[in-house]
């Protein structure tokens, strides 16, 4: 009996008109012997571009949010729903993607060593669709992540990438099902940027893994978005996912590390015109109310963690490598970044921490 595949899309305000006809198409062309169902989140959308997908997609299962709560939770919803029809895998994909006819299909063959329950599909660019767009994400030690091999030549890496990859773009990314009903779903108190971070280190701190795999291909219309407010969820979030993972000898390791960086931070942020949304992420760690959910999402995630901290660290990096955000002073800061890395790393495995 073939296995049985949920995609889920999530949709907001009017993207639907300018990517679902792609999106859509290729979807119906798959070459997949199992069962395909589309499940679609619609957060916050005109009426107009609610009939639009109803018209479109009409063998799709909708939900309709009245407000925007986030690409977490517009996930989490149409994910719950997908579960309670004993889906078996999950696929959940950007309306502003084309994937290739086995894309499907060989996503779910990755699923043959029950050690992995997450497989993200190779991320390739479009309309550059000979450059990559993420070959799995990075991890910098203070929290940072970013896209493995951003606009790099697929031909100059296709022998070089790795499998094993720290945590998977939500762009394209196939979940088990097992793994989401005993681990959790996405952290909808992330709300957008890192959930597919946390979620992937989950992933590794339970003793499963995620992976690329590089025979599913998916085209990304990727467009680095410039907005002010993304850095105040992309900083305030990297910081959550450290809190939570780390154990408070690591995090007392790389204090010194991670002060240096917030005043990097600083000259970054009022240079690229976002030092308020720097100074509101501060704001967040210093409220008190916010203190019950870092808490108790501490607990949660130590308590199924079954991994050393210096298990998770070789999962790492002490460099950041991304050509949206290059900086001459990042030519500076990572070689220092990247000794201290390798110093914390000899500490936490000669204590076995």
């Amino acid at each position: 009996m073939s296995n049985k595949v949920a995609i889920i899309l999530v949709n907001y305000k009017d993207y639907a008109k300018k990517y679902l006809p792609d999106c859509i198409a290729s979807i119906r062309s798959q070459k997949y012997s199992g069962q395909i169902k589309i499940f679609v989140t619609d957060n916050a959308s005109t009426q107009e571009s609610v009939l639009y997908l109803y018209k479109n997609i009409p063998e799709a299962e909708f939900l309709l949010n009245k407000s925007n709560d986030g690409f977490a939770k517009g996930n989490n919803d149409a994910i719950k729903l997908a579960l309670a029809q004993s889906f078996d895998y999950i696929f959940c994909l950007n309306l502003d993607t084309i994937i290739d006819e086995y894309c499907v299909s060989n996503l779910v063959q990755a699923f043959v060593d029950e050690k992995i329950v997450i497989a993200q599909a190779r991320l390739m660019l479009h309309p550059e669709t000979n450059k990559i767009n993420s070959l799995g994400n990075d991890t910098h030690f203070l929290g940072f992540g970013y896209c493995r091999a951003y606009n790099q030549s697929f031909i100059d890496c296709k022998n070089n990438f790795k499998k094993e990859i720290s945590y998977p773009s939500g762009a394209a990314v196939m979940f088990k099902k097992d793994f989401l009903e005993n681990f959790s779903l996405f952290d909808e108190h992330f709300w957008m940027y890192n959930e597919d971070q946390d979620i992937g280190l989950r992933a590794w701190c339970t003793g499963f893994k995620c992976v690329l795999v590089g025979d599913a291909v998916v085209y990304h219309k990727y467009e680095f978005s410039r907005s002010i407010k993304k850095f105040y969820w992309m900083d305030r979030n990297r910081i959550i996912v450290i809190l939570k993972y780390y154990s408070f000898f690591t995090l007392f390791l790389i204090m010194p590390a991670f002060l240096l960086m917030e005043l990097g931070l600083v000259s970054f942020s009022v240079k690229g015109g976002w030092f308020l949304e720097k100074l509101k992420v501060w704001m967040y760690f210093f409220n008190p109310f916010n203190w019950i959910y870092l808490i108790k999402a501490r607990r949660e995630t130590q308590k199924i963690k079954k991994i050393k901290d210096y298990e998770l660290f070789y999962l790492f990096t002490g460099s950041i490598w991304y050509q949206e955000i290059n900086d001459w002073k990042l030519k500076i800061a990572n070689p220092v970044f990247e000794m201290y890395f390798k110093i914390v790393l000899k500490i936490l495995k000669f204590f076995n921490k």
